[in-house]
């Protein structure tokens, strides 16, 4: 049985084909998914290499990198092969590339439509499994100076902290701000929650000259704009 398993070991394979060998000769744009999913967990089970391990772990996600990301530890750990260490190296290089994804919305800054903030915000809450309500603060150039999560896991009025808000924009010499907040369900249609929300900060930006731009509800690949469909 011993030597069975070991012939499924990447280190018995041709040095050409093994995955950290490849990144190192080849560049890492010449490796696959699996190839790249192998090198995060080392090593397979008894029955297959990591590699097949991977190829595995990719297939039960449609070969989908944005729903291998949601998978939990829980279910990583379902897969022959991968115990809580493995499970916890492959859920931190998916939120490290979350994050990335997230850096490089970020560089651009200027916010100059609605496609922008969704750019910007989607790889921060678009996959989130609960809302969160955030506040883009902008300049005068529309660049942005800082995004702040002003709640988390509902909405209503009593999450929203109205004075925090603009105690924030005045701290910050903000003169237009942007609200965001996720749908976990994935329906874009804003609720009456929604709605007057947007209004009752809507109307205490206007005594302080801060102008409420948009309001933008995001999911995971769509998102509804209050400015683009007319209602803010």
């Amino acid at each position: 049985m011993t030597k069975k398993a070991a012939t499924f070991s990447i280190k018995h394979w041709s040095q050409d084909d093994q995955p950290r060998e490849k990144l190192r000769d080849k560049g890492k744009s010449t490796l696959s998914d699996a190839e790249l999913l192998a090198i995060l967990i080392g090593s397979g089970n008894k029955e297959e290499s990591a590699v097949a391990l991977s190829k595995r772990i990719l297939a039960s996600v449609n070969h989908n990198l944005n729903e291998l990301g949601k998978l939990s530890l829980k279910q990583l750990i379902q897969f022959k092969g991968i115990g809580e260490a493995k499970a916890i190296s492959i859920t931190a290089a998916m939120e490290l590339g979350r994050r990335r994804r997230g850096e490089a919305a970020i560089d651009k800054q200027k916010i100059n439509s609605s496609v922008s903030v969704f750019e910007l915000m989607q790889p921060l809450i678009g996959e989130l499994p609960h809302e969160e309500f955030w506040i883009i603060y902008l300049n005068n150039s529309n660049k942005v100076i800082q995004k702040h999560q002003l709640s988390k896991g509902g909405i209503t009025g009593t999450l929203v902290d109205v004075r925090l808000v603009f105690k924030n924009a005045l701290e910050l010499g903000a003169v237009g701000l942007i609200l965001v907040h996720n749908h976990p369900s994935g329906t874009l249609k804003p609720s009456e929650a929604d709605k007057n929300l947007t209004q009752k900060l809507k109307g205490a930006a206007q005594s302080l000259d801060i102008k409420v731009l948009d309001h933008l509800i995001v999911t995971e690949k769509a998102y509804f704009s209050f400015a683009d469909e007319n209602i803010l």
